[in-house]
């Protein structure tokens, strides 16, 4: 059984005041399997995070339903959302989501905080990851004191210590230089080679081309799909490039 199941999803937003709607996803359907690196890519207005923000219950889907584990998010009670969110998903966000009157090490416990686990549990999940991501020197530091690429270091560590089922990465290198989303694009490979299951939105084809496989959106439903297999980085992004040119390009030919 995979790890997270999208099966016949469907999102229609009707416009506010009148009867307008617009439907973003249309019968999407694809799994994960437990310990998997899967890109997202598509065209802006694709479905790209309208898909993951269902699949992180940030939004409600108007039909079909995501798995994880063989159980249905949308039976999750509203009182339970938050606390599931915390223990079971994994966030690393574009704008790396950091409160900036709290320090790097408070920032990076406050999912166990709200968990209320207790303190010698947290400062022992906190310390392998810290170092492992290099940023042990800065944990005292505040946000605005650090470089962008560490504040995703420190988004990722943050991800990780609440030790998630699943990781869902928007656009995680959009806001950094090339080689800081170098950096961060290696240190996410090496999570997944360690087992964690990693699912990322991208609009780059370096990023993307870290990943095992790539999930190619258009008009809202997944379109085409590549594995990497036993190619290196610069083979895949290659293929990935090929295909992005394909679909912008409407083609219906596959690889």
């Amino acid at each position: 059984m995979a790890l997270l199941e999208i099966k016949n999803l469907k999102k229609v937003y009707t416009a506010r005041f009148s009867a307008q709607q617009t439907e973003a996803l249309s019968t999407v359907n694809f799994s994960v399997e437990e310990g998997e690196f899967v890109s997202i890519m598509g065209e802006s207005g694709s479905g790209k995070t309208t898909l993951l923000n269902i699949i992180s219950t940030l939004d409600d889907a108007t039909s079909g339903e995501v798995y994880l584990d063989g159980n249905p998010l949308s039976k999750i009670k509203d009182k339970e959302v938050s606390a599931f969110r915390r223990s079971t998903l994994g966030f690393v966000f574009q704008d790396f989501n950091l409160l900036d009157n709290f320090s790097i090490k408070d920032n990076i416990l406050l999912p166990l905080v709200l968990s209320k686990t207790p303190i010698e549990e947290m400062e022992a999940r906190l310390a392998p990851i810290v170092r492992n991501l290099g940023i042990e020197a800065h944990i005292h530091k505040y946000p605005y004191e650090v470089s962008g690429g560490q504040k995703q270091r420190v988004a990722v560590a943050r991800a990780l210590i609440t030790r998630p089922k699943i990781i869902l990465a928007d656009e995680p290198t959009g806001a950094l230089d090339s080689k800081a989303s170098q950096n961060l694009m290696e240190i996410l490979k090496g999570i997944n080679e360690e087992g964690q299951t990693i699912l990322m939105v991208t609009h780059s084809t370096r990023a993307a081309s870290f990943s095992k496989r790539v999930l190619f959106i258009r008009d809202g439903s997944v379109y085409h799909e590549i594995y990497r297999g036993g190619q290196t980085a610069d083979e895949f992004m290659d293929r990935i490039s090929q295909s992005l040119t394909v679909l912008s390009s409407r083609g219906e030919g596959h690889e």
